[in-house]
């Protein structure tokens, strides 16, 4: 039995999470696929993938050879474009972990822009906003607004744009409750808060006149920012969120910005990708598409 042929089936029943659909692809039965699977679990002398009727998860040795099996078909796909002089345009699965926020028309927009131009690449994108084992869940490329200091030395964190944050509120909730101009005065207002704000119910911002401490106690928090933007527009209260998520709204009048004169905890969006020599063509094309976007955050 041809092994690399099974690498390519093993690879596809993980990124697909059926040995069914990898064998549709394939064009080959669901038992032959299995047969491919198992030829390798035989080779190498160790479990792969964990089967139960409805569900294939990877073992601990199954993730490692997952991630070593997809980055040498990737190279050698980039390889035969090479020697043959054909378009090294990516191909196959990308798969992407991504912040609640990046939920947004922006990204939308800049992912149906880059099928457009790599229309052999499919996109899965894990919008959950937790931390993923990049290795384990075979996933390409996480976003992160983090600070790279903090990623493991495994792990390399490309910058892409800077997140701006607004506070932002709904006409109909300044009508009644007032339009704060100081930082120190939300301790008065209806606060929708993101609770994993550093600092949680309170931090420091800076103003025209300086660094203004701002304290409240949320009437609502939440880890999921698209909730926390909803509640914005039902006019519950005012809100910290992302530019990108909120920009339409504003246009619309849907919701205003307010306290301009204040920077309030701006970062940066990272790709996060594992150090490796080489990048294959689909991550590497989809960073440097993102990099040409600095909107989408």
């Amino acid at each position: 039995m041809d092994t690399l042929t099974s690498m390519q089936v093993f690879r596809l029943a993980v990124e697909l999470k059926s040995f069914a659909a990898a064998a549709r692809r394939l064009d080959m039965s669901p038992a032959m696929a299995s047969k491919h699977v198992m030829h390798l679990e035989q080779r190498l002398g160790t479990l792969l993938l964990n089967r139960t009727s409805r569900h294939l998860s990877l073992t601990e040795p199954g993730a490692v050879y997952f991630e070593h099996a997809r980055q040498m078909l990737d190279d050698l796909e980039d390889i035969e474009s090479a020697v043959t002089k054909a378009s090294a345009a990516p191909r196959g699965m990308l798969r992407v972990s991504a912040p609640v926020w990046m939920a947004n028309p922006g990204f939308i927009g800049v992912l149906n822009e880059y099928r457009q131009r790599y229309p052999g690449v499919r996109l899965d994108v894990d919008l959950s906003g937790r931390f993923v084992n990049l290795v384990e869940e075979g996933i390409d490329l996480a976003l992160r607004a983090t600070n790279p200091v903090s990623l493991s030395q495994t792990l390399i964190a490309r910058p892409i744009a800077p997140v701006t944050f607004h506070v932002v509120a709904a006409p109909d909730y300044l009508r009644r409750a007032g339009r704060p101009t100081r930082a120190t005065e939300l301790g008065d207002h209806a606060v929708l808060s993101y609770s994993l704000l550093p600092g949680g119910n309170g931090f420091d911002v800076e103003g025209p006149d300086g660094v203004e401490s701002v304290k409240f106690e949320p009437v609502l928090q939440s880890n999921n920012e698209s909730l926390l933007r909803l509640a914005a527009l039902e006019g519950m209260g005012v809100a910290f969120l992302p530019k990108c998520l909120v920009a339409r709204d504003v246009e619309a009048g849907r919701l205003e910005v307010l306290m301009h004169d204040y920077r309030l905890f701006g970062t940066q969006l990272y790709g996060v990708y594992q150090n490796r020599k080489y990048l294959s063509s689909k991550v590497r094309t989809f960073l440097d598409f993102l990099c040409e976007k600095p909107s989408i955050a």
